[in-house]
């Protein structure tokens, strides 16, 4: 526990012990990092033309539809109701501090108006940069911007489609260009990072379609992602601009922060998941029903207790959570994901100061719930109810306490400090059905 103290008494915690590599991050960049960790609730959002086919965004993939077919949603899709201020308020009123935002899915379809491809939003019916109006509003608002790019490809031909996993019935018979499909996305990245203002950060997706062997937990591809130019730049063009790439391995140089898929670090529910936990900022994403772009018939929507229980988990960790909503064609986002992120939102208002600003990994996950930390201040949150129902033990925690209280309530608890950690006692308590907070001041 004494380790677990001094970790709360330095407020540099976020920075200390970085990563062991050869990348060296500017204090822009460490201050960034920093900031990310502080927020600890973003939002995903998943969109662009595959949403009219109300199928997911790996329609074009399943259901093996041909670049010439696929292309004429670019006359289809027509976003009229897009409005960028509401969707930055629906991420404000979830009590989210940052959006990442799908500016080119695995369909190559870009969402802002490139100068590289025609396949792109602005020459849509609607015609406009989505893009341009998003960065606008969380600017105004300040809400952070995340930008996820896509590195595997199933609609241009340079994409080395003949190695990859996915995107094989796509209808492409020319012989690939690699470094063509390379230049092509250092273009596109140096647009997004010069003509929309400050960028958090780039969200990488696609990796492990050239993975060697799907067994393999090492980044060994069958083709030379130019990692090292393409991160370079990314800092060079915005020095904060934080990099994650989702490629379910260990961060390699000029990563800034791991990111997890669907499972909390160290989970493997997925199949892809398992990776070792980097000492680097962390970030889980998940879905509100199961499908990650709009999917008509996916009415699996899961609980605001159960999504709330998933961001405490997360803190508990020292991972941010990371909340997809999938709009829809219209470029509405669905009532039942604005319904639940108000609720979340009005439960940060609440409790907030135990999730936001905090740091995880203070003990291990146990069978009551999870931990988190602020400085001088231990949160407990007791999210299931424990096996006796009348104490909690914080294992290993022996510090002096100079109050214990119910979060909200400030009702005094009871405590005592043995060898194996510190005792809460809760007679008398009524469990909230969500989350019990307690709120431990440590000397």
């Amino acid at each position: 526990m004494k380790k677990v103290i001094q970790y709360l008494l330095f407020t540099c915690i976020s920075i200390v012990a970085v990563q062991a590599q050869t990348y060296t991050p500017t204090a822009e960049n460490l201050a960034a990092r920093t900031e990310f960790q502080d927020m600890k609730l973003g939002m995903f959002i998943h969109w662009g033309a595959s949403s009219v086919l109300g199928d997911g965004e790996w329609v074009m993939n399943n259901k093996n539809i041909g670049v010439k077919e696929y292309g004429r949603l670019i006359n289809i899709f027509n976003p009229q109701n897009f409005d960028a201020k509401k969707w930055v308020a629906t991420a404000k009123a979830g009590g989210m501090k940052y959006i990442t935002f799908i500016t080119r899915h695995h369909d190559s379809f870009s969402n802002w108006d490139t100068k590289q491809s025609d396949w792109k939003i602005t020459n849509t019916p609607y015609g406009k940069d989505v893009l341009k109006q998003l960065a606008d509003e969380c600017h105004k608002e300040g809400i952070k911007l995340f930008l996820y790019y896509s590195l595997l490809d199933w609609y241009r031909s340079d994409y080395q489609y003949e190695t990859g996993k996915t995107g094989k019935g796509t209808g492409r018979t020319e012989k690939s260009d690699w470094e063509s499909y390379i230049r092509f996305m250092k273009a596109q990245l140096t647009e997004l990072l010069t003509q929309y203002g400050k960028i958090d950060g780039i969200w990488f997706d696609g990796h492990w379609d050239q993975l060697d062997n799907d067994t393999d937990k090492t980044l060994k591809s069958k083709v030379d992602w130019h990692y090292d130019e393409i991160y370079t730049l990314i800092h060079s063009l915005q020095p904060h601009c934080l990099i994650s790439n989702n490629h379910h391995l260990l961060p390699i140089p000029g990563e800034d922060f791991q990111a997890f898929e669907k499972d909390l670090p160290g989970g493997n529910s997925t199949g892809f998941g398992g990776q070792s936990i980097s000492q680097l900022p962390l970030e889980t994403c998940e879905t509100m029903n199961e499908s990650w772009g709009f999917k008509i018939t996916d009415t699996k929507y899961k609980l605001t207790k159960d999504l709330i229980h998933y961001m405490v988990n997360a803190a508990g960790l020292n991972a941010n959570f990371l909340l997809n909503v999938g709009p829809m064609p219209d470029g509405t986002i669905q009532p039942e994901f604005v319904a639940t992120l108000k609720e979340i939102g009005d439960w940060m208002k609440i409790n907030g100061e135990s999730i936001y600003g905090t740091r995880g990994g203070i003990i291990k996950p146990q069978e009551w719930g999870t931990v988190t930390a602020k400085q001088k201040t231990v949160y407990a949150h007791i999210i299931k109810k424990p096996k006796d129902s009348s104490y909690i033990l914080i294992p290993e925690m022996k510090t002096k306490i100079v109050k214990c209280n119910l979060l909200n309530t400030k009702t005094a608890l009871k405590y005592k400090i043995k060898a194996e950690g510190t005792y809460v006692y809760l007679q008398g308590i009524i469990l909230d059905p969500i989350d019990t907070i307690i709120e431990i001041t440590i000397k």
